[in-house]
């Protein structure tokens, strides 16, 4: 957490780079590319985590691996990282700079919680949903959790709606225990 508030000061950076250059949207997809390689690859980490490998062989590792999918403000970030031997925040920078672009743009996330991964014609209601409620696009981020048997827990800002089967047969059950039923013998 010690690397929060340079992270975010880096990424506030880019975004004001990339609003002179008119790019914040394209960075922003960098920015995701980023996050999802460095998720997606055990080496990756070890490799921007490890003190024995030299910034400069870091960087050059981020070059090739991103030479013609970034743009050049983001290998520019990959150049000032290796001069302030900050190559460990990348992931941080990176998932900061998405947090900030869409603070600027309006926009919000919205946690979809279902039982199975949803489909893009149930994005595309839920998005609408989301519009209808809060007046403003949303990027939907979709959480699979069978436990809650089937329908869906949406999150958007503090706002929350659980039309999941779990939480039903969770009312239900309340209401069981809280009723003073007595059955006739």
């Amino acid at each position: 957490m010690k690397e929060a508030r340079p992270a975010l000061r880096y990424a506030k950076a880019v975004l004001n780079l990339a609003k002179d250059t008119g790019s914040e949207s394209l960075v922003n997809d960098n920015m995701k590319l980023i996050v999802d390689t460095i998720a997606g690859s055990d080496d990756l980490k070890t490799m921007l985590k490890s003190p024995v490998i030299k910034a400069a062989d870091k960087r050059k590792v981020l070059n090739a691996l991103f030479d013609d999918k970034v743009d050049n403000i983001v290998k520019g970030l990959f150049n000032l990282l290796g001069e302030n031997k900050r190559m460990l925040m990348l992931d941080s920078i990176a998932r900061q700079y998405s947090i900030i672009y869409d603070y600027y743009k309006s926009m919000q996330v919205a946690k979809v919680t279902t039982a199975v991964t949803l489909t893009k014609e149930i994005e595309d209601k839920i998005q609408a949903k989301i519009v209808a409620l809060t007046g403003n696009n949303a990027s939907i981020e979709n959480i699979v959790n069978p436990d809650i048997l089937g329908g869906f827990i949406l999150r958007v800002g503090d706002m929350q709606y659980d039309a999941s089967i779990s939480n039903q047969f969770n009312k239900l059950r309340r209401e069981f225990d809280n009723s003073h039923y007595i059955p006739k013998i």
